[in-house]
């Protein structure tokens, strides 16, 4: 179906009068209520006597419609139809209803053409649409200019009705011829009995098809009473599975609502589950972060304390006395000072104000050497355990000891003296 078919089909059928104005989107759609009243009407337009079943409620009727339609069509105007494409009521139905149309559009326009009076278009049903009247405006145009032909030359006659009214007067006065008369009004009365016959078949027709009519819709209301009762019957009638049916129902609506349940703990878990993921992962950076800042700290301490200790072992490289003798002297020039001895856990210093002779004072540089050695192993003690303490917190997840600061401590304590 093309666009130019479907419009040429429109026009056609509003030049020849039909009653119903058709759209061009009646067809995008199979619709075949409308083809088989456009069939009929044409049919009947072709021939007003032909008689065609209307009925085209069931599929039988609609087939043993279409036949008639092509069977007629291809015996009185020689015209093929297309039986598929018609049944189809779509678009290709429209191809195949131009063929007819396109018959009496012709028919219709040589006849306009043979006639040169229009006064019978006054009984017509013609719709005056100019959109579709835009040839008939050049012929508008050609009439004018013939109409102003006309006029001069009417005017060239009334120029003479001085010279022809006593010819007009003459053959006025002369009598009719009684043959010519009859001849006329035999025609006449041939003309109206044929209308008449005309008339009485149809009516005779009409007379059929309103006998076929009541035999249909009689046929017709049977068997709708045939089918209501058989609908009451099985309405009443219960299905014999229909128990198990409902039984069944309710048992899947209840599995319905536990797995509706079950879903939802199940997202809810994984939901909790994700949750207790992602804390147990900020722990863990958490752990290890601190863990990396307090082996930091440690690195530190313990840098600072080897620090200490090499500064420690220089100033007691310094203090080592070079000569006895002039440790001796000074000694004898300086009062004594208090040396420490250590008992247990306290510290006792013994000592005067007062100098004294020579061989207190060897004794008493005795002393001091014996207590500078034993601080000596004393520092050595808490290096050991001050190592001993740095190792264990790093070998243990870097925990720090409480007592790791004390040898530190004491270290500072002993280096006093």
């Amino acid at each position: 179906m093309s666009f130019r078919d479907l419009r040429n089909f429109t026009e056609m059928m509003r030049a020849l009068g039909y009653p119903r104005l058709i759209s061009m989107e009646n067809f995008r759609t199979p619709n075949f209520t409308l083809v088989a009243e456009i069939l009929i009407w044409l049919v009947k337009r072709y021939e007003p006597q032909m008689d065609i079943p209307t009925d085209v409620d069931t599929e039988s009727d609609r087939i043993f419609f279409i036949k008639a339609v092509a069977q007629f069509m291809a015996t009185k105007a020689h015209i093929k139809l297309n039986t598929k494409r018609l049944y189809q009521a779509d678009g290709y139905a429209v191809k195949e209803m131009l063929k007819i149309t396109s018959v009496l559009y012709s028919a219709m326009k040589t006849k306009q053409m043979a006639i040169g009076d229009r006064t019978d278009e006054d009984n017509s049903k013609f719709k005056f649409d100019l959109g579709s009247r835009i040839s008939d405006l050049k012929a508008a145009r050609q009439l004018a200019s013939e109409v102003t032909s006309k006029g001069a030359s009417l005017y060239d006659l009334l120029g003479k009705e001085v010279d022809l009214r006593e010819m007009r007067t003459a053959s006025i006065a002369r009598p009719l011829e009684i043959n010519e008369t009859e001849k006329a009004l035999r025609a006449a009365i041939k003309q109206v009995l044929e209308s008449v016959e005309k008339t009485k078949d149809m009516l005779s027709n009409v007379v059929s098809d309103e006998t076929s009519l009541d035999a249909k819709i009689e046929k017709k209301k049977q068997e709708q009473e045939r089918n209501q009762k058989r609908l009451q019957t099985l309405q009443s009638v219960r299905p014999a599975f229909m128990d198990e049916y409902e039984k069944i129902e309710e048992d899947l609506q209840k599995q319905y609502e536990t797995f509706v349940q079950k879903f939802r703990n199940l997202c809810f878990l994984e939901s909790q589950l994700d949750e207790y993921h992602r804390m147990e992962q900020e722990r863990f950076e958490e752990a290890e972060n601190t863990l990396r800042m307090m082996q930091h700290v440690l690195r530190e301490e313990e840098e600072r304390d080897l620090t200490k200790s090499s500064l420690k072992d220089e100033d007691s490289d310094m203090d080592v006395p070079e000569d006895e003798g002039s440790d001796s002297d000074i000694e004898e020039c300086r009062p004594t000072k208090p040396r420490p001895t250590r008992n247990g856990r306290g510290a006792r210093f013994v000592g005067t104000m007062q100098g004294g002779d020579s061989d207190e004072t060897e004794d008493s540089e005795i002393d001091v050497d014996e207590d500078e050695e034993e601080d000596e192993g004393e520092e050595e003690k808490s290096k050991d355990l001050e190592d001993d303490s740095l190792k264990g917190p790093v070998s243990r997840g870097a925990r720090p000891s409480k007592g790791g600061m004390r040898p530190t401590l004491l270290e500072e304590s002993d280096n006093d003296f």
